[in-house]
């Protein structure tokens, strides 16, 4: 087994772990914040099933106001291109003027393992997926 490979299966692991600690917020009660529809449909597939919204479908200061409203706990998972760090920059700001801390740890951790090979959530699914046949021969 080269160092590449061993790499790759420290990455997968790490990301499935990152994907446990989300899936247990999210089974927890806490809001997941995206920017679309596939991103949705991505995080399902990863068998994430609590509460998600859109950021992109309304006025963000009307957005983060109905957040703050929810009383519930928000993690912040926009991707990780430009407008993704814009976009999660401005939420983090409205809802630090509301009170609330939301959890960027999630955004940060997926960011770091992903880093220069997807630069979405919608293509995260897909990602983890390939790893594990390639290194694994799993699904």
């Amino acid at each position: 087994m080269n160092t590449r490979t061993l790499e790759d299966i420290e990455r997968l692991e790490n990301l499935e772990e990152v994907i446990l600690d989300l899936r247990g917020l999210a089974d927890a009660g806490a809001i997941i914040v995206v920017e679309g529809r596939r991103d949705v449909e991505s995080l399902r597939s990863l068998g994430i099933n609590g509460e998600m919204r859109l950021a992109s479908q309304q006025p963000l200061l009307e957005f983060t106001e109905q957040l703050s409203r929810s009383g519930k706990k928000i993690v912040v998972l926009t991707d990780w291109d430009k407008k993704g760090g814009i976009m999660a920059r401005k939420i983090i700001d409205q809802l630090l003027f509301y009170g609330i801390m939301p959890n960027t740890d999630i955004r940060s951790r997926i960011g770091i393992l992903v880093r220069k090979r997807i630069k979405d959530i919608e293509s995260l699914y897909n990602y983890i997926d390939r790893m594990r046949y390639e290194l694994e021969g799993r699904v």
